[in-house]
């Protein structure tokens, strides 16, 4: 079992780990170093058991609100989830009926001018035609 020095507050102490989790060791270390010197900076000296014991509590009250964040958060993850069943499980909605014009409407109005083109020429025929016939 391997035994690594870490430094707390100023501090150094022997631990001993198991084999492989030296890292994990030296950041909770490094944590709690953390902790400890805001403390020792805000109060001066403390004991080492009162020093040890703040910095933990200070840790703690952190690892509380973090593990509060993560069951809010794994709450609203719940939630999402069940919607998302929800609505997969809903039918597919009908389609939507769209008509496209098949003639565009500026070949409509060209359509519609020619028409009325037309018409009056077959007008001006049908007037010679009847002109001629009665007249002829």
């Amino acid at each position: 079992m391997p035994e690594i020095e870490i430094n707390i507050g100023g501090r150094t102490f022997e631990v001993a780990c198991q084999e492989g989790e030296e890292h994990y060791l030296q950041s909770a270390a490094a944590m709690l170093n953390i902790e400890a010197s805001t403390l020792t900076e805000q109060i001066g000296r403390l004991p080492e058991p009162r020093m040890l014991l703040m910095a933990g509590l200070m840790l703690a009250d952190k690892t509380a609100g973090l593990e509060d964040k993560l069951g809010a958060r794994d709450t609203r993850i719940s939630e999402l989830e069940n919607e998302i069943a929800r609505l997969s499980s809903m039918p597919a909605p009908e389609p939507e009926r769209i008509e496209v014009p098949v003639v565009p409407a500026s070949l409509q109005d060209s359509l519609a001018e020619l028409a009325a083109r037309a018409e009056a020429v077959a007008g001006d025929l049908e007037e010679r035609l009847g002109a001629e016939s009665s007249g002829g």
